[in-house]
């Protein structure tokens, strides 16, 4: 697919608050978050993860208590690229006055995680740009759905 060609340890020097950040996960997914600023020299990254959910069904693609975390880029993932594919459809927000303090919002809350309806990617389009999107289950679902069209026409199932 070729789909991570071009991931390195960072895409560019300078990262500024409220980029988005991709993270290569498989051949198919990303982790998405947004790049939140320094603390103490360490960098940043305000993301949607399930990691320490006790409720998970991830057979279904999804997981109660999900959290918004604020982690060191490095605990996320060592190569990551910078991903503000939306920046020329929707103009992004201002960091300072909606970004920041919507995440600093969101960590005091928790949210189920689904695949398909709310992943880390929604998230991090949501703070970015006030728009939620994921790419990559538009991508995914479009090939299943395909898939899956055939029998049902056919009368397979």
């Amino acid at each position: 697919m070729g789909l991570f060609i071009g991931f390195q340890r960072n895409s560019r020097p300078k990262l500024y608050p409220g980029d988005l950040l991709e993270f290569p996960r498989n051949k198919y997914f990303s982790q998405f978050g947004i790049y939140y600023g320094e603390r103490d020299g360490v960098p940043y990254v305000a993301h949607l993860t399930c990691r320490d959910s006790e409720t998970k069904f991830l057979i279904y693609g999804r997981a109660l208590n999900a959290t918004l975390k604020l982690d060191p880029i490095d605990i996320v993932g060592k190569k990551y690229k910078v991903n503000n594919y939306l920046d020329d459809k929707h103009p992004p927000r201002d960091f300072y006055s909606h970004i920041k303090p919507e995440i600093e919002d969101a960590m005091t809350k928790t949210f189920t995680f689904d695949i398909l309806f709310h992943n880390s990617e929604h998230q991090a389009t949501l703070l970015r740009y006030g728009v939620k999107k994921s790419e990559q289950i538009d991508k995914v679902y479009g090939k299943i759905v395909r898939s899956w069209r055939e029998p049902f026409q056919k009368k397979k199932f």
